[in-house]
């Protein structure tokens, strides 16, 4: 009976069509900055009520927002950061802008940032989601 069912069954090449995220061309992001300010858009617009759906942007990227938010946790877990870092990103995230270092209110903010960022930089290249 198996043999039967083996016969009749497509060949393993055919039957296991790559998955559409697997053949579409995805552009990664520049930077893990660029990374962020995306992951902060696309969650914002999630808490506003919009549906996310992959595939549907003006330029198709590698992941998800969650999947640049495990990579921040996965920092956070392994103590390579702390919430301190965590807070600049979510502020600096939500403004959509990045610290500048040229003003002194924003000075401190500006070092955290940069070492959230370099420290995140290296997870997501190894992901692909950095190019």
């Amino acid at each position: 009976m198996a043999a039967a069912l083996r016969q009749n069954a497509a060949p393993r090449s055919l039957s296991r069509a790559p998955s559409p995220r697997m053949t579409r061309h995805t552009e990664p992001f520049r930077s893990a900055e660029e990374a962020w300010f995306w992951t902060m858009a696309a969650l914002a617009a999630r808490r506003d009520g919009a549906r996310y759906t992959a595939g549907l942007g003006k330029v198709e990227r590698p992941c998800e927002p969650d999947d640049v938010v495990k990579c921040l946790d996965t920092l956070y877990r392994r103590r390579r950061i702390d919430l301190v870092h965590a807070r600049i990103l979510r502020i600096w995230g939500e403004r959509q802008s990045s610290p500048n270092p040229a003003y002194v209110a924003e000075k401190s903010d500006w070092r955290l940032w940069r070492e959230a960022l370099d420290r995140l930089e290296w997870p997501l290249r190894v992901k692909g989601i950095v190019g």
